[in-house]
């Protein structure tokens, strides 16, 4: 089930969109291990694995979710399989087709409208569209879509308002926000209780390492990874961020970007 928020005047009203079939939980028994960092909550740790730019794993519990998964299926071999995917938008860095037809399996897929237009008619099977402002939930886990677009003039063509998705996730007494492709929006610095927070900082797509401390200053996720930075330089965080927030800078681009 996914009930959509319409946002009016800063006040968000719940109504109902009934998509049928739901989504189908899927307890794997899985002999691959994820490994990365941890992080403990309530009920059990998240594991964060980086992929590749913005391609990552988050772990938790018996389940394995995929996010923005492409560069062919050999680039998982060896990890876990998915037992859900969540694909921010349709640009190339985060959406291909062929990987996701190598790996998906039978793990439900959540995305944007635009993405799910584009998906082949088996993988559209088990796909659900969120627009910007539903909540909802995959195999149990609590997930709401929030924007993801430009706002600067000059970049709104790359990331237009109300297209792209980023997710936020309930894992135990923790929610994740994955931030997409978006520089900082009214959403994002309004949102409070963000355990953790994966921000993107690469010019003229996102944002830059400034804005990004801004944001962060603001919305105060208790721990940030910056992703997709492409050769963004990220030291100005080291001494922008306040306090609140622990700064985790790991290598996303293991293959040498």
């Amino acid at each position: 089930m996914v009930r959509r928020r319409e946002m009016v005047a800063g006040m968000a009203t719940l109504s109902l969109l009934s998509l049928g079939g739901g989504f189908a939980t899927t307890a794997l028994a899985q002999e691959a291990t994820l490994d990365g960092d941890t992080i403990p909550t309530a009920q059990g740790d998240i594991t964060v694995h980086p992929v590749d730019h913005a391609s990552l794993l988050l772990g938790y519990g018996d389940q394995t979710i995929y996010i923005d998964p492409v560069g062919g299926a050999e680039r998982y071999a060896g990890l876990p399989a998915a037992t859900a995917i969540l694909i921010t938008h349709g640009h190339g860095d985060h959406f291909d087709v062929p990987t996701l037809e190598a790996i998906a399996g039978d793990a439900p897929i959540i995305t944007n409208q635009d993405v799910f237009d584009k998906l082949p008619e088996a993988l559209r099977a088990q796909a659900t569209a969120m627009a910007n402002g539903d909540d909802g939930d995959i195999n149990g886990i609590a997930l709401s879509a929030v924007p993801a677009h430009n706002t600067t003039e000059g970049r709104m063509r790359y990331h237009p308002v109300g297209v792209g998705n980023g997710y936020l996730l309930t894992l135990g007494d923790k929610v994740v926000y994955v931030a997409g492709d978006t520089e900082p929006t009214p959403e994002m610095l309004a949102m409070t209780g963000i355990a953790v927070a994966f921000l993107p900082m690469n010019l003229p797509y996102t944002m830059t390492p400034e804005q990004a401390a801004e944001a962060i200053n603001t919305f105060k996720p208790a721990i940030v990874y910056p992703y997709h930075y492409g050769e963004s330089d990220l030291s100005v965080l080291e001494t922008a961020i306040g306090a609140d927030t622990e700064l985790r800078l790991r290598n996303w681009y293991p293959n040498g970007g």
